[in-house]
């Protein structure tokens, strides 16, 4: 045990943690090695790989995962600031090297091969692109005269400029997303957010009409009968498949049909061979990160780490809604992991990365006795002879 009256980082940050976040992220962490089991060896069968390469990966990428969540814990919120503008910088270099140097897949580059990795830039762009949003809006709460919104407004047609020329439309619409709760998180008049409003619809209608994939993919939502949806057809009929509890594990059929049952629907490997039940778990995991973590944020005095607090957990937040909500066919399906669940080396750690800063934020015991130290000193001073 650790005693309280240690005075050692570690000691310091034991006690301070969210221990119920963290131990919510492990559960994920451990149903995503469970639902690797049952759903990447047919993947890796078909690939001509060992039945397990997928599952030994997803393990071998834990380890990783784990230290940079623990590590980026720790930090404090100057700390964090610094850390996300160099990888922000890093992490918008290679966003903009990808279309020239990545390799194209199913009509798109997202993925670039460092030291023989497979790695896709844009995932650590969001959690870095939300922390300076934050530390925007969090300076022009303290300096009116500060001009934040043009700044963040910059920033944010940057970063969509580089997404759609990949394209990715989904991560585009995350990032825009999560942009326009912190814009109005930060009290912006509601004019603005109308135009914001009217913009996106605007791009998504360009969209529509000029990429064949987009265009597609809206149609066979809207229509089924338009085109071949039946990869989203079979994922949707698990859940009718497995009932409450399941088949079994090893069961499912999902997995032997589907290209990216260890992906994108994962969650519908889930439904038939572990039941509805264990759907609703892991929903009610990612809630309660959710709205603990928001609940934290809010009690938060400092307008950065609220700001940046909220954020983090809108961005986690809204990719596992549109991971579930494509496997229920609510939306039109997008490439987006759920997560802490798909398999995913570049998702896992920069999620680990984003979880990290979030747990960071949330350590409120730290803030308090920073501000109390002044006061004590104070009294000490008052008080001595």
């Amino acid at each position: 045990m650790v005693s309280r009256a240690q005075r050692t980082p570690f000691g310091e940050w034991w006690w301070t943690v969210d221990k119920l976040t963290l131990a919510a992220i492990g559960a994920l962490m451990l149903a995503g090695v469970v639902l690797s089991l049952a759903a990447s060896p047919p993947v890796a069968g078909r690939l001509g790989l060992d039945p397990f390469y997928f599952v030994n990966r997803h393990i071998l990428f834990l380890i990783p995962t784990i230290v940079v969540l623990v590590s980026v814990s720790f930090l404090n919120p100057q700390q964090i600031r610094r850390l996300s503008l160099v990888v922000f910088a890093v992490s918008l270099v290679l966003v903009a090297a990808t279309p020239f140097f990545g390799a194209e897949i199913k009509g798109a580059r997202r993925w670039l091969i460092i030291f023989g990795v497979n790695i896709q830039p844009s995932e650590f762009l969001k959690p870095a692109f939300v922390i300076l949003v934050a530390w925007l809006f969090g300076e022009s709460a303290k300096r009116p005269d500060m001009p934040a919104n043009t700044i963040s407004l910059a920033l944010l047609g940057v970063v969509v400029t580089l997404l759609v020329i990949q394209p990715d439309f989904g991560q585009t619409m995350l990032i825009a997303l999560v942009w326009s709760a912190l814009f109005f998180m930060a009290g912006m008049r509601l004019i603005w957010m109308f135009g914001i409003a009217g913009v996106g619809a605007f791009g998504l209608t360009i969209a529509y009409y000029t990429v064949a994939h987009v265009a597609s993919r809206i149609q066979k939502f809207l229509n089924p009968a338009s085109g071949d949806s039946y990869n989203i057809d079979i994922a949707t009929e698990s859940f009718l498949r497995g009932g409450w509890f399941g088949k079994g594990p090893g069961e499912g059929t999902i997995k032997r049909l589907l290209p990216e049952s260890h992906t994108d629907f994962v969650f519908a490997v889930a439904a038939e061979e572990f039941g509805v039940a264990l759907c609703l778990a892991l929903a009610a995991l990612y809630a309660f990160i959710v709205i603990r973590s928001l609940l934290r944020a809010m009690r938060n005095d400092d307008a950065f780490t609220r700001f940046a607090a909220a954020g983090l957990t809108i961005l986690f937040a809204t990719q596992s809604a549109i991971n579930m909500a494509v496997n229920l066919r609510l939306i039109p399906a997008k490439g987006m992991t759920l997560p802490f669940i798909s398999y995913g080396g570049s998702s896992m750690i920069s999620l680990a990365y984003a979880m990290g800063m979030l747990l960071a934020l949330t350590r409120e015991q730290p803030r308090a006795a920073m501000l109390k130290a002044p006061e004590l000193e104070a009294n000490l001073a008052s008080t001595s002879p």
